[in-house]
C-alpha cells in the first residue's frame, strides 16, 4: 500500500506540477498559534514539514533560528510537538506531515519509543538532519517497519557512488540540499546547476520522489517547475517574525504567502509552472 506521502506526490504529478512542501517550527510563536498556522497552510500546501526546536540548529539560518528561539522561550517540549501533530491530523484539510529535527532529541527520547509515538500521532515522515547514511540504517528500518517514510538527504558534494547507496536505501522521498549553506540563504548556485545535480539523482532512480530545499523563495521557485517538489521554510518563518514585530496575526499573513504561491502555481500551471 502506498504511503500518504507517495499519494501526495502522485496527485501533484497527475496535475503536472511539483509538490509544495512548507516548513514551520512547532510552537512558534505559541503552541496554539503554531497549530493554527499549520491548519491555514494546509489549504494550499501538499505536504507540511514541522520542525522540533533545537537550541543549536546547525543547518538552520537566522529565520528558522528565530522561530526555534521563540518556541523554546515559550517552553515547547517534544510531547507538545506530538500533541500539535495529533491535533493537526484531526483537522479537515490535514496533509501528510513530516517531522524534522536533530538526533539528540530522538536519542534522548529513545529511537524506538520516538518512532512508535510518531506513528500513534499520525506523523507520515521523519527527517533527522544530523543522522547521515550509513549511520541511519537501523533507524530507517525502524521507520519502515512502522510505515513511516524516513527521508534521506543528498547534497552537491555527495559522490556518485555514495549517492547510489543512499538512494537505494531510501524510502519514497529524497531531500536534495541545493547548496552548501544554512537554510534561508540567497541562492548561491545557479538554478541550471541545481537542476543538473537534481537530474543526476533522478537518472539513478526515476521513480523516487526527490524534492529541492534551501534557497527556495517566491522569487526562485519558478525555476524548478519540472521537479517532484520544492520546500519553502525560511520565507514562512521570516513572515511569522515580521508579523509578530508589527503586531499582526501571523496565521493570516502566512496563509496569504502560501496562498500566493498556490495561485502563482495555478496561474503558471495554465502555462505549466510551479509554486
Amino acid at each position: 500500500m502506498k504511503s500518504q506521502i507517495s499519494l501526495a506526490f502522485q496527485k501533484c504529478k497527475k496535475e503536472n506540477r511539483p509538490a509544495l512542501i512548507t516548513y514551520t517550527v512547532a510552537g512558534d510563536n505559541t503552541k496554539k498559534k503554531s497549530l493554527e498556522i499549520l491548519k491555514s497552510i494546509s489549504k494550499h500546501a501538499d505536504i507540511v514539514e514541522l520542525g522540533f526546536a533545537h537550541n543549536a540548529p546547525t543547518a538552520d539560518g537566522p529565520q528558522i533560528q528565530n522561530s526555534s528561539h521563540r518556541a523554546l522561550k515559550n517552553g515547547i517540549k517534544l510531547k507538545d510537538v506530538f500533541q500539535i501533530v495529533k491535533d493537526y491530523k484531526k483537522s479537515k484539510n490535514a496533509k501528510p506531515c513530516i517531522l524534522m529535527g536533530y538526533y539528540q532529541m530522538v536519542h534522548r527520547y529513545g529511537e524506538r519509543k520516538f518512532v512508535i509515538k510518531c506513528k500513534q500521532v499520525g506523523v507520515n515522515g521523519i527527517i533527522i538532519v544530523d543522522l547521515p547514511f550509513p549511520d541511519n540504517r537501523e533507524f530507517s528500518k525502524l521507520c519502515k517497519k512502522n510505515s513511516i517514510t524516513f527521508v534521506q538527504l543528498l547534497s552537491p558534494t555527495t559522490s556518485k557512488e555514495r549517492m547510489k547507496k543512499i538512494i537505494a536505501s531510501s524510502h519514497d522521498m529524497i531531500y536534495y540540499i541545493s547548496m552548501l549553506s544554512t537554510t534561508g540563504g540567497k541562492l548561491k548556485v545557479s538554478p541550471k546547476k541545481i537542476l543538473a545535480n537534481y537530474n543526476k539523482i533522478k537518472k539513478i532512480s526515476p521513480k523516487k520522489n526527490c524534492v529541492i530545499g534551501f534557497g527556495i523563495t517566491e522569487k526562485t521557485i519558478s525555476n524548478f517547475k519540472n521537479t517532484d517538489g520544492v520546500v519553502v521554510g525560511s520565507q514562512i518563518c521570516k513572515e511569522i517574525t515580521r508579523s509578530l514585530n508589527n503586531r499582526q496575526n501571523p496565521v493570516i499573513n502566512v496563509s496569504k504567502i502560501v496562498s500566493k504561491l498556490k495561485k502563482k502555481r495555478f496561474v503558471i500551471l495554465c502555462k505549466i509552472c510551479i509554486d
